[in-house]
């Protein structure tokens, strides 16, 4: 799926849309620069399972924040702060997030994993622009 974005408002919505494609196990890996949209689109996926959207933000100093959604948890992961050399899988405890049957993980700067093989399904979000320009948003769901 391809989609622009010509908006902030927009980039929610397209989240609102993923949403309804994800189901509980899969892991959502966000691409693109800094000022993209990850969390926004991010904020729309969680605004579509039910979570007050004021409460979700970006985990870049914590890594990681939980999300109590209505049908399942989601746990929002940021690896933008740590080298992708150091194994950021295993500084965030990815394996044992990916092992809750009743989450989904959704993580921005997903290309910090290097070749780490995700066991469960992988939902593939490409987001390109910055600033004030127009988002262009592929999603690729196996």
């Amino acid at each position: 799926m391809k989609f622009i974005a010509n908006s902030p408002s927009e980039t929610f919505s397209i989240g609102e849309q993923i949403a309804e494609s994800l189901r509980s196990g899969d892991v959502v890996l966000l691409f693109g620069g800094l000022g993209a949209g990850k969390t926004l689109l991010t904020k729309g996926i969680m605004s579509a399972l039910g979570f007050d959207v004021d409460e979700v933000t970006s985990p870049s100093f914590t890594l990681v924040n939980l999300y109590k959604a209505d049908t399942f948890d989601v746990y929002h992961i940021d690896l933008w702060r740590l080298d992708p050399a150091s194994n950021p899988a295993e500084a965030v405890g990815l394996h044992e997030i990916l092992e809750n049957d009743n989450a989904m993980a959704i993580i921005e700067w997903a290309d910090h994993l290097g070749d780490f093989a995700i066991p469960n399904r992988s939902v593939r979000i490409y987001i390109e622009g910055d600033g004030d320009v127009a988002r262009s948003i592929s999603v690729e769901i196996p």
